[in-house]
């Protein structure tokens, strides 16, 4: 199958690999030094067992993504509407695309864009980081779970799934994708904005008494808004689980505090802002989200200003 990385950092880089392993023909649309790295040396992947290495094609160029039948859409939130509508005149009609992105937004603007019969979404388990251009590094374990917006797809969505799965990834199946990524989410608007602020790692949240307590204070603060937006969840059971979840995850640093450190934009509309706006449509009180969207979108400004000065 003819598959492109529309985004290839350190998610869309790694899954990418595994898939060009796998036989597939793979197109990586990246910028900047990770692309200029990948050219020159191929992609490398950093396993705890293993490295791999990929020469599959390397671009900025949209327009060579016009004949795939996938895109696996890997951007930031932040670039969702942009990309898809430079994405949509070039791809071809029967192309179908697949979110992998955190928040649990993208979706919507994605099925306005492309359609939800061609529109797909995953919840990707995954610890994986950028070492440095045309290196991702990758620990833990890796899961995938991939689910269809349109009923009529859904054994469409299951030939995706046996894809990822014949390139031994495991990947399963759901009907009900948008309550799947909402328990994702819930992890991550509990840990990555306040380790974005923080600079804390995920180990040392749970470890410091002051900072998960106030993990635990967004955590309960989304769950509501979760709750009010129709999502089936189990309160008590989630949380438990999310921090069990946390604990596997002790070394990560969350992809909003990488994008911190590497000075870019942060997923803060698509993470806290969301649930912000969605909370004032209840009428629920969320305060330690709506301090953490005003730090993180200060910050957002401060590095805009940064790297307008540099330029």
């Amino acid at each position: 199958m003819r598959i492109g990385i529309v985004g290839a950092g350190a998610v869309g880089s790694f899954f990418g690999a595994l898939l060009e392993q796998g036989g597939h023909q793979l197109t990586f649309l990246a910028r900047g030094k990770h692309l200029e790295a990948m050219i020159k040396r191929g992609l490398i992947i950093k396993r705890e067992d293993e490295t791999i290495t990929v020469h599959g094609t390397f671009t900025d160029d949209l327009k060579q993504l016009g004949n795939t039948d996938l895109i696996l859409f890997c951007v930031k939130s932040n670039d969702t509407e942009h990309m898809a509508k430079k994405l949509l005149p070039i791809l071809q009609k029967d192309s179908i695309v697949m979110t992998m992105q955190n928040g649990v937004d993208n979706e919507e603007k994605l099925e306005q864009i492309f359609g939800a019969e061609r529109t797909f979404s995953c919840a990707t388990y995954v610890q994986a980081v950028k070492e440095k251009a045309g290196i991702v590094k990758q620990h833990g374990r890796v899961s995938l779970v991939i689910g269809e917006l349109e009923r009529t797809t859904s054994e469409q969505c299951s030939q995706i799934v046996t894809l990822f799965q014949l390139a031994g990834i495991d990947a399963k199946h759901t009907s009900n994708i948008l309550e799947k990524k909402w328990r994702k989410f819930l992890w991550n608007v509990t840990f990555n904005s306040l380790s974005a602020i923080s600079t804390a790692a995920v180990g040392h949240i749970l470890d410091d008494g002051p900072l998960r307590k106030t993990a635990e204070k967004v955590c309960e603060e989304a769950m509501e808004v979760a709750i009010r937006l129709g999502i089936s969840i189990d309160s008590q059971q989630i949380k438990e689980t999310i921090f069990k979840n946390a604990e596997r995850a002790r070394e990560h640093q969350t992809s909003m505090l990488q994008d911190r450190l590497s000075g870019k934009q942060m997923e803060v509309e698509s993470m806290c802002g969301y649930v912000m706006r969605k909370a004032e449509e209840f009428d629920i009180a969320v305060p330690t989200i709506q301090a953490f969207y005003s730090i993180l979108t200060h910050l957002n400004r401060t590095m805009i200003k940064s790297s307008q000065r540099t330029k």
